[in-house]
This record gives structure tokens, C-alpha cells and sequence, in this order.
């Protein structure tokens, strides 16, 4: 049965589609989105627990706000240790943070499914060569561009992860 989509949805998918559209654009993934993102899991934690029927189990089961907490601070501590060996930038190790709130200790196995898959088709966009009759587009020249750098804005790969394990959550944000 399909689910009315909540306002806090919305707003996610919003705010992590702005953060990873900076991140193609200049490399950056403002401060001000991944504290919004922050913000809004906690409102929604919030209503979530005011309206929870059972509050222990809301808030330390796995599948409720302690294991949001959890995957959370989890790719928190994965994102610092890549950021610390310049593997990662800064932006990507703070956004694991509200990725892993909205995706949860229960779906942190899709997210890495969906990580790998986005990861082997930048690959393949990044190394295959562009058609010439699109290299006139912007897109087109800012894949150039990052293709040249051989810097990867990983925040991009991770954000659509993040929503397509978002989306097989079972009870939403």
C-alpha cells in the first residue's frame, strides 16, 4: 500500500538534493545543509517519540531512534577516519551523519549496496568517453572538468544512496 509522503519527506529529499547538487557544482556541501538535515530528524524524532505508543522501544530498538542514532554516529566516525587519511573531504565526512539518521541502523546494508552500484557507474560515466554532440552541455563540461581533476564529488554517489535506501524504509523518515 503506497504512504502519504510527509512534510519531513519532502524536506529531506530537498535539502540532500541541494547538498549534492553543491557538491557537483563547486566540491562544497554547506555547513548550513547538513545542520538543516540535523535539525529536521530531530523535529521529526521528536513528534515521532511524542506520538509513540511504546517510548522504550522508539527510542532504543534498532529499528527507531537508537539505531538512527547509531548508523548516524557510525558513518560519522567511517566518514572522519577517510577525511583524516584525505581520503574524503570534509563536506562528505559530515554528511554521513544525517545519512545515516534519515537511513537508519536497518537499512545501512542498502545504503552500502546503493553506494557501490553509484560508485561503479561514476566510474564508468568518469572513464567512458562523452558523445561529441553533448559536449556543449553544462553537465557534460562539468564532468569534463572533474574528470580532468580527478577530484570525485563523493557527495553526490552518497546522496542517492541515501534516498534510494530512504525509499525501502519500511516506516518512512
Amino acid at each position: 500500500m503506497i504512504q502519504p509522503v510527509s512534510f519531513f519527506t519532502v524536506l529531506s529529499v530537498l535539502l540532500f538534493l541541494y547538498a549534492a547538487w553543491s557538491d557537483f557544482r563547486s566540491w562544497k556541501i554547506p555547513n548550513a545543509a547538513v545542520l538543516a538535515l540535523i535539525g529536521l530528524y530531530a523535529v521529526n524524532a521528536a513528534v515521532a517519540l511524542g506520538t509513540a505508543d511504546d517510548v522504550g522501544a522508539a527510542l532504543f530498538s534498532f529499528a527507531g531512534i537508537g539505531g538512527d542514532v547509531g548508523a548516524g554516529l557510525l558513518l560519522f566516525a567511517l566518514g572522519f577516519v577517510l577525511w583524516l587519511f584525505g581520503l574524503f573531504g570534509a563536506g562528505d565526512a559530515k554528511l554521513f551523519l544525517p545519512i545515516g539518521l534519515f537511513v537508519g541502523w536497518l537499512g545501512m546494508l542498502p545504503f552500502a549496496i546503493f553506494l557501490l552500484i553509484g560508485g561503479v557507474f561514476t566510474m564508468l560515466a568518469l572513464k567512458l568517453p562523452m558523445p561529441l554532440q553533448f559536449a556543449h552541455y553544462a553537465f557534460v563540461m562539468r564532468l569534463q572538468e572533474i574528470r580532468t581533476s580527478r577530484k570525485i564529488p563523493y557527495g553526490v554517489i552518497m546522496v542517492f544512496a541515501a534516498l534510494a535506501a530512504m525509499a525501502l524504509r519500511p516506516n518512512g523518515i
